[in-house]
């Protein structure tokens, strides 16, 4: 595999590649089919504007969160672009059959040849309930310590290399390597470039002895990254995958033509946020419902924290935040997610971050 599937290029003044992570985030008075057809226009942008790779994260059981099937968004997103880089941040690998994943992502690489990226994550995506009722059993802790063996059997079934003697052995992931064996056969040279993801120290490590590329969830883990990365680099031994390392990180930022437009879309980003963590998670509230709100003085405390690590305000602003993201860490690419009520808002922030750092213009 080569490592310009996972490494990228820094476009105009940015410091590293940027790139967009897309919750599909459904808000008050929307449905998700308008959210779906948000990310359709918003890979568009990124693709013309010259972000280099678009994610979908697995969620469940959330109302203002429309990206429960990551698979089946990027198939979708694949028919509607030409070259940006596609990919799951991540699927939840515990809530699936290793087999499940290679086929889907075997299909994705065959729709899209060499654009898809696998992420994985050992965490639910959701609340345990669901997260039972999404694996039929009530052992989840089984599945986030069986991690590294169902990602070693993910990699076997994309590679089509389980050894002879194996109970998998005859069993194959199709498409996938195995059809380039029958007679006739031809097969694509790409296959999913795997990548873990984490907001504590376990995938930085596994990541780094695997030599695998790396993503952290610095949008909402911000006090881990620096030591997640820093594990991830001494852990790291080169492999046919990378030869050095190479870690990017999810970055909450949201920018605005008028400052305070911004910090109306960030408070309700955080209201629904403080609904979620309060076991009442539903659609993203309107900027005007999360003004009127009364917020609890445990509520504004949660708030003003998580706020803190949102980098948002005019376009300025914003790059400035993100100059200073990617000195302070040292992340090699910067995934960028806008939260916001509506499609437009997280449209034209995107459109003016790429401004602010003079991203290339559509001819």
């Amino acid at each position: 595999m080569a490592a310009d599937e996972i490494r990228g290029a820094a476009q105009g003044g940015a410091p590293v590649p940027l790139s967009v992570l897309d919750l599909v985030t459904v808000g008050a008075g929307r449905t998700a089919s308008d959210a779906l057809r948000t990310s359709v226009d918003l890979a568009r942008l990124a693709e013309a504007r010259g972000f280099h790779r678009y994610w979908v994260a697995e969620h469940h059981s959330m109302p203002g969160v429309a990206s429960s099937s990551p698979a089946v968004i990027l198939a979708h997103l694949a028919a509607h672009t030409d070259r940006i880089r596609l990919g799951s941040g991540g699927v939840m690998l515990p809530n699936h059959a290793p087999l499940v994943i290679a086929e889907q992502f075997g299909t994705l690489e065959a729709m899209a040849p060499g654009r898809i990226d696998l992420g994985l994550g050992r965490a639910p995506g959701t609340d345990g309930a669901t997260a039972a009722a999404l694996r039929r059993t009530d052992r989840l802790n089984e599945g986030a310590d069986d991690f590294p063996q169902q990602l070693a059997e993910l990699t076997r079934f994309l590679d089509d290399d389980f050894p002879d003697g194996h109970p998998y052995r005859r069993i194959h992931a199709v498409p996938g390597p195995v059809q380039a064996t029958s007679p006739g056969g031809v097969q694509s040279p790409h296959r999913p470039p795997l990548w873990l993801l984490g907001s504590s120290g376990f995938s930085a490590r596994l990541a780094g002895v695997l030599g695998l590329p790396f993503a952290f969830a610095h949008h909402f883990s911000a006090q881990n990254t620096v030591p997640a990365l820093d594990l991830y680099r001494e852990s790291f031994q080169p492999s046919a995958v990378l030869d050095e390392p190479y870690a990017l990180i999810g970055v909450s930022a949201l920018a605005a033509d008028e400052e305070k437009e911004a910090r109306r879309q960030v408070l309700a980003a955080a209201l629904s946020m403080v609904r979620l963590r309060t076991g009442r998670p539903g659609l993203v509230p309107s900027p005007e419902e999360a003004e009127a709100y009364e917020f609890s003085p445990v509520e504004r405390d949660f708030v003003d924290s998580w706020n803190a690590n949102v980098i948002h305000g005019t376009p300025d602003e914003v790059r400035s935040g993100l100059d200073d993201l990617a000195k302070r860490t040292g992340a090699d690419e910067l995934m960028i997610t806008a939260n916001a009520h509506g499609g437009d808002g997280r449209l034209r922030s995107y459109e003016l971050i790429a401004d602010a750092y003079g991203l290339p213009t559509p001819a």
